[in-house]
């Protein structure tokens, strides 16, 4: 795998960078007043994946902070949500996906929503057409995508009403080891 330089006018830094990666892979870590914590016996989100995925989420997090730009296939001018997709898969995993959303929501295994793996592709309705936006799957109920004109590459958290009125499914790209 290769490392791509970006432009100046990428506006990651190192510590969004880290942040975003520890939230993502850790959680929140935040404890209410009156909670305890307790050891938990589950293995951590980054235990429990596998190589293909971490190589994914890795490539996903080197593209946090990329401005979208509707039909952006390139990382230097800016990305839309299929083409973060297609970028992803094809540099981390070599796999080379369709260009619309619609087309990638046509790839893969269908997934429940209660059987979601990182690097699972999720769908959703946010052009009142099925399909019409495409994300990658983290964990915990986030996923990483390039959400629309005057924002960038980010997490999302799939629990926020905005989300889970549009979601439309899931495809399994990814073989598990």
């Amino acid at each position: 795998m290769t490392t791509k330089k970006y432009p100046a006018n990428h506006r990651l830094s190192l510590p969004s960078l880290v942040t975003a990666a520890f939230l993502t892979l850790f959680g929140s870590g935040l404890i209410q007043a009156g909670e305890q914590t307790q050891p938990s016996e589950e293995p951590s989100l980054l235990d429990r994946y596998t190589s293909s995925a971490q190589d994914l989420i890795l490539k996903g997090f080197e593209l946090i902070g990329i401005n979208y730009r509707f039909g952006g296939t390139n990382p230097d001018t800016g990305l839309d949500c299929s083409g973060f997709v297609q970028v992803v898969f094809k540099d981390a995993m070599g796999i080379l996906l369709p260009r619309s959303a619609r087309e990638q929501s046509e790839v893969g295994a269908v997934v429940d929503r209660q059987e979601l793996k990182a690097g699972d592709l999720v769908f959703f309705n946010t052009m009142r057409r099925a399909f019409s936006h495409v994300g990658i799957y983290l964990g915990d109920n986030r996923f990483m995508h390039a959400p629309r004109t005057g924002a960038e590459v980010r997490i999302e958290d799939m629990r926020q009403s905005y989300w889970l009125q549009r979601y439309n499914g899931a495809r399994r790209l990814l073989t598990r080891e």
